[in-house]
């Protein structure tokens, strides 16, 4: 259930700290209404929640100095890199100083030969790989919107790469951290293994900015491969679909994408990116490595598909094609929005083990049949991730709380499943109630790590513990 839960008052933007802020600043400082708006809210249906100022910074210093200052005043601080995030992980709940990090654009370096690069907070995913483009390697982490690779560590994002190449949490080698007092600290390093101390790069991955704001991270990068090919293939049911997915990757193809997307959501798909594909469940494939690598790897996914029910592949083997093919489904959110003109989006996801996937789809699928909810389904099936888009009037309560009932349903389903309340969406504000029963008492450690670094509850309060 939505819970908003911070015990933080909100604090008032006194003269002085503006004053201070401007001085440090000039006019990367703003308390305009729009901008301040602009910084509340996030791309799903949760309530804007404006700050009371917004920070343009452009070094880590500058983050250390905003933080300090805000510090002093006792004044809220919360990171903001793209505002492309799900569970109202930016909202200012208390009010306080949002720090923007989108001028923080430089790429620091570039080691090909270690396949490693840093960069501020601020570059985004896409700016990175444009920047690589001519080295032969790529950044593979590809949550779907072009966030900026700051945020994507803060969220421990993941996307349609993940069943190949992991999330954040796996690619992140080092990271610059700017703590709640102002001291900034660096984690992690270049090399690829380390036992030295405790993992406080690990910590910060997935922290959403409420145990330090992140400035530069060091991620691992990897060579392009020799050959890629995608394929879609539409099923008779969505249980072939799944058994589908199951049985690829329980044989061990390293596909790099596979992608569920049920017959509501196809068929926005199709009206929306002006496709034709059968409106039927249907996966989107694309596999990586050598000509005879992905050759094999598709004859052996496609043995599989057709002993489910699956139909003739469709290919996109030229560059331009994956790219429509792939912009469609990054664009599923906004083509479930258009079913329904005028509405808003409830996104919300779970992960579960892979022998589980099956049951929990079809359950949920269930639930979607026994209500009059539009809900569009879509997922990131190969590491068990999967997604719900509610197409909702939030003017209406009977429709909030339908949809309510069906994601605490849903998410129920998946943690006695043995998964966990979010794959990939994060927890910020939406989801803490579901946290707290995932991981039972290791919540109130969480809380203890957040009060240790965090005693002033400055840091995004009232976003993944309650403090």
């Amino acid at each position: 259930m939505t819970v908003i839960a911070t015990t933080r008052p909100r604090a008032a933007l006194t003269e002085e700290a503006r004053a201070e802020l401007a001085a440090l600043l000039g006019d990367r400082f703003t308390t305009s209404l729009p901008v301040r708006e602009h910084h509340g809210k996030d791309e799903s249906y949760h309530a804007p929640f404006p700050p009371d100022g917004v920070a343009f910074a452009s070094s880590t210093e500058e983050v250390s100095a905003i933080v300090r200052i805000c510090a002093k005043h006792k004044l809220p601080i919360i990171p903001f890199g793209t505002g492309t995030s799900l569970e109202g992980g930016i909202a200012a709940l208390a009010g306080g100083i949002t720090i923007d990090l989108s001028n923080m654009q430089q790429i620091l370096r570039v080691s090909a030969e270690d396949l490693d690069v840093t960069v501020q907070a601020g570059v985004t995913r896409k700016q990175l790989n444009e920047h690589l483009r001519d080295t032969g390697l790529f950044f593979p982490i590809d949550p779907g919107a072009n966030a900026s690779l700051g945020g994507m560590t803060a969220t421990r994002a993941s996307g349609t790469n993940a069943v190949r190449y992991g999330t954040m949490r796996e690619n992140v080698l080092g990271l610059t951290v700017v703590l709640a007092d102002g001291r900034v600290i660096r984690t992690g390093g270049r090399a690829r293994k380390s036992a030295a101390g405790y993992d406080l790069t690990r910590l910060f991955v997935g922290s959403e900015g409420t145990l330090g704001i992140i400035t530069e991270v060091t991620l691992k990068l990897y060579g392009i491969p020799e050959a890629i090919s995608s394929a879609v293939c539409a099923f008779s049911t969505i249980k072939g679909a799944v058994d589908t997915v199951i049985q690829t990757i329980q044989v061990g193809v390293p596909v790099a994408r596979i992608e569920l997307l049920d017959e509501v959501q196809i068929d926005a798909v199709n009206k929306y990116s002006k496709l034709d594909y059968a409106v039927a469940p249907t996966l989107f494939f694309e596999f990586h490595g050598t000509e005879a690598g992905v050759k094999e790897q598709a004859e052996m996914v496609a043995a599989i598909a057709s002993e489910h029910g699956g139909m003739e592949f469709a290919w996109a083997v030229r560059p331009e094609d994956r790219s429509k093919l792939w912009q469609a489904r990054h664009d599923a959110y906004y083509a479930a929005l258009a079913l329904r003109p005028g509405s808003k989006g409830w996104p919300t996801d779970v992960c579960v083990p892979i022998s589980r996937l099956a049951d929990c789809i079809l359950e949920t699928k269930q639930d979607l049949a026994e209500s009059n909810m539009l809900a569009p389904m879509v997922g990131h099936v190969g590491d068990g991730n999967f997604h719900l888009v509610y197409v909702i009037d939030p003017e209406k309560p009977e429709e909030m709380a339908e949809a309510q009932r069906l994601a605490d349903k849903m998410v129920g389903r998946a943690l006695a499943m043995g998964g966990t309340c979010t794959g990939e969406h994060g927890i910020g504000y939406g989801k803490m109630a579901f946290l707290e029963q995932e991981t039972g008492d290791a919540y109130a450690v969480m809380g203890d790590l957040k009060r240790t670094l965090d005693p002033d509850n400055l840091l995004n309060p009232g976003k993944v513990v309650r403090v």
